[in-house]
């Protein structure tokens, strides 16, 4: 498994569990719709996470939470390039531009962005052919459906192998198209078509998608299978229910977790992997 991705020139070290910070620069993401909206408060709150120790900040123009309507291409490039240029020109964190949409890929990759996150796995039309072109590591995620329906009654035989399949099923796409394997990363996708039995299925089986042999990205953080599991607790809080959830993530084999709680997710993989290497 690759333990360094060059990510446009900055380098991500995967030795150790890295954390991804949540920028959501939309009105309407489920956690913190319209809190950092503008891009003077998206780039300050970058600052924060990457203070707090963030090795990646995620930077998203479009909500994927359930039901979740669709944005214009011109509207998420106008929410997303300012944010990833003034993050490029100011701080050495890698920027990750969290889209579907080629165009934005292109367009973020070229204002400094390091990281392309796709939620559709490169399935919209052109979009494995700009990542290839674009030349940076690719996190691929399976969703079974689209955000306005998603998580309407989704149903699997056995979720841990449809979801493997579904992803080395993108791998080889990804490699036909020219992209290297050390430019890729999954994410099973916690919440995106999964019913709470599920996303417990694939957390207690994360090593069946490590042993892909690729970096595993979890994002767990503040999701409702977690307000779930503790008593329908509303968003706000979810937090140590999200820094438990990846503390297992970590345990169990993932190399990157994205966090809206960047400096208490930070402490907690530190603890778990210094115990992880006395194995």
């Amino acid at each position: 498994m690759t333990k360094r991705l060059d990510c446009a020139g900055k380098l991500l070290d995967l030795s150790l569990p890295q954390v991804m910070g949540i920028l959501n620069t939309t009105p309407d993401s489920f956690s913190d719709g319209g809190v950092f909206f503008s891009p003077d408060a998206a780039i300050n709150q970058a600052r924060h996470m990457f203070q707090a120790g963030a090795a990646i900040v995620d930077v998203g123009g479009e909500s994927t939470r359930p039901g979740a309507q669709p944005v214009p291409l011109q509207e998420e490039l106008d929410r997303v390039i300012p944010v990833v240029e003034g993050l490029h020109a100011e701080l050495p964190v890698i920027v990750s531009i969290d889209t579907s949409k080629p165009e934005v890929m292109r367009e973020a990759v070229k204002a400094g962005a390091g990281m392309i996150n796709d939620v559709t796995a490169l399935r919209q039309d052109g979009a494995i052919a700009v990542a290839a072109e674009c030349n940076v590591p690719v996190c691929l995620m399976h969703m079974q459906g689209q955000p306005r329906i998603m998580q309407k009654q989704p149903r699997y035989h056995d979720v841990v192998g449809e979801v493997t399949a579904f992803l080395r099923s993108r791998i080889n796409a990804c490699l036909g198209a020219g992209i290297r394997r050390e430019q890729l990363l999954l994410d099973p996708g916690f919440g995106f078509g999964k019913t709470l039995a599920h996303n417990l299925q694939l957390l207690n089986r994360l090593p069946d998608i490590t042993v892909l042999g690729f970096p595993v990205l979890v994002g767990v953080s503040r999701k409702s299978m977690l307000g779930t599991l503790l008593d329908e607790r509303p968003v706000q809080g979810r937090l140590y229910g999200s820094i438990t959830a990846a503390t297992v993530a970590a345990w169990l084999g993932a190399s990157v977790v994205r966090a809206h709680d960047v400096g208490p997710t930070v402490d907690a993989l530190k603890i778990a992997a210094a115990v992880k290497q006395i194995e």
